[in-house]
């Protein structure tokens, strides 16, 4: 069904968006490249203070490209929950208008289609909300909250759970690790507020020319393999046509200091 939302979702209507946690993210020297003189590359020392750890809150949108990334030091619900609604509330008003040409029962029969096999089932009234929205996220315990999945119902918004060891479904998991690479690799963040605003500023950067994914798991990449060129993204079965794109937290640096001369 997931892979069903990735391939025909946006093209019936619907806005598929992924949704995941990264991290926790230490205060240590992260392995990497990193802007240097030549002959001169940047040294971390051997010793390091653990002050604290930061994590990563993502909404992705595939189809765009666009992420929406919250840098925090935890993802507990009181945290995740009003972020994720906040966030779903802004992406959900910004939708295209709602076809009311379908009748109660056709709604019905729309968000009982996307539930097929699914573990954890809403059961629609007679006359349910308009589906607008398909999220995919992982089985953690804070996404199964009743009070949660009620206010996604009514928001349109129809959870879709990866299975166990099924986080690969997922496309958040591609877009985390290209943010935090080119956020922290040959870095060291001697705080988590350091942690979080650099993860954040990748983020924005990436946004200003964003990339679309595509589903391309390894049974549809080895149809494809002979037919077209595909650049496969570490993490979840995503894949773009192009070379991934967006500016690096580095690049937004060295930009922020010609403007300034």
């Amino acid at each position: 069904m997931i892979e069903q939302a990735y391939l025909l979702g946006e093209q019936v209507g619907l806005a598929i968006w992924c949704q995941d946690e990264a991290g926790p993210f230490t205060t240590e020297p992260y392995a990497g490249g990193s802007w240097a003189p030549e002959s001169e590359p940047v040294r971390h020392a051997h010793e390091h203070f653990r002050n604290g750890t930061a994590k990563m809150l993502t909404l992705f949108h595939p189809a765009s490209g666009e992420v929406r990334v919250k840098g925090v030091q935890s993802s507990a619900n009181v945290v995740l929950h009003p972020w994720l609604k906040a966030e779903i509330e802004e992406i959900v008003a910004r939708l295209p208008a709602i076809n009311s040409s379908l009748s109660p029962e056709e709604t019905h029969e729309l968000w009982e289609h996307w539930q097929e096999g699914l573990t954890v089932r809403m059961t629609p009234p007679a006359c349910p909300p308009p589906l607008r929205m398909l999220l995919i996220w992982d089985n953690l315990a804070g996404h199964y909250t009743p009070d949660l999945i009620r206010w996604l119902y009514h928001q349109g918004v129809l959870p879709l759970y990866t299975p166990l060891s099924g986080s690969w479904l997922n496309m958040a998991e591609s877009i985390q690790r290209i943010v935090k690479r080119r956020a922290l690799d040959g870095q060291h963040p001697q705080t988590p507020e350091e942690i979080i605003e650099w993860v954040e500023a990748t983020a924005r950067g990436w946004n200003q020319q964003p990339t679309p994914f595509q589903w391309g798991g390894k049974r549809a990449m080895r149809r494809a393999r002979s037919r077209a060129r595909r650049h496969a993204l570490g993490g979840s079965g995503a894949c773009t046509r192009r070379p991934v794109r967006g500016r690096t937290l580095m690049d937004q640096w060295r930009c922020a200091g010609q403007a300034t001369h």
